[in-house]
Parts: C-alpha cells; sequence; structure tokens
C-alpha cells in the first residue's frame, strides 16, 4: 500500500506540475517553515534525509530556479533555504491537487472507521518501536 500510494502521489506531482515527490516534500517543509525559510538540519530532519542526499537534491532544485540556499547570517556555518518565486508558485499549484489525491484515494476511501482502526494500529506500532529503540526517537 505505501509503495503505491507514494507510486500515485510521485505520478500526480510529475505529471501534473513537473516535479519528483521528493521536490515536493521539500518545498512543504521550505513553505511551511517560519517566514518561508529552514536551516538544512532542520530540513533533513523533517523529511528524514541524511545530510548529503539532502545537499544533492537542494542542488538540483536550486539549478531549476526552486529554492535558494544562503548562509546563516546567525553563524556562518548553517545554509538557510528559501523558495523562489517559482518555487512558491509550483507549492501554491501542487498543493491543492496533492491533498485532492491523499483525501481521494486514502481519507475517503477508509472513512471514519478506517482512520479510527489506522490511528490504533500506527499508535501500537509507534510505541513498540519506542520501547525498542528509545534513543532513536
Amino acid at each position: 500500500m505505501v509503495r503505491d500510494l507514494t507510486w500515485a502521489q510521485g505520478r500526480q506531482v510529475q505529471v501534473d506540475h513537473g516535479i519528483s515527490l521528493q521536490d515536493f516534500q521539500v518545498l512543504v517543509h521550505v513553505s511551511e517553515a517560519k517566514e518561508g525559510k529552514i536551516r538544512t538540519s532542520a530540513l533533513a530532519e523533517a523529511a528524514g534525509w541524511e545530510r548529503s542526499r539532502l545537499s544533492h537534491h537542494l542542488g538540483r532544485m536550486e539549478r531549476r530556479g526552486l529554492v535558494t540556499r544562503t548562509a546563516c547570517p546567525r553563524d556562518g556555518r548553517g545554509v538557510i533555504v528559501g523558495l523562489t518565486e517559482e518555487g512558491w508558485r509550483t507549492i501554491h499549484a501542487a498543493a491543492p491537487d496533492h491533498v485532492a489525491l491523499v483525501r481521494r484515494v486514502f481519507i475517503d476511501a477508509l472513512g471514519e472507521e478506517g482512520l479510527r482502526a489506522l490511528d490504533h494500529v500506527t499508535t501500537t506500532v509507534l510505541a513498540a518501536l519506542e520501547a525498542e529503540e528509545p534513543e532513536s526517537r
């Protein structure tokens, strides 16, 4: 299910908006950050990516005019990611279509009872994972 849902989401943003699902994920995290800017370390954590993967991906997005990277003015070591005008246009166009797809094939398909059951399963598995390796969370 996860594989097929991820494929459907990726196909939808690629066909309709010319971006990858990973591009969309970055655009979402940056657009939702305070003032539309986020440190790469916080972005890597939010996306669940290793920093090297994020750095390479941001380079590709920067070359395509979706994001900017600037040195952190406070410490000079960190990098701040922001969206370009094209990045903002892209996320504003793609987000409603993405939400509609997820609602259609996941939320509406499961219904209220299914969502409650999913919440129970998710909570149970996450608690078991926390008990297994509490320091990794």
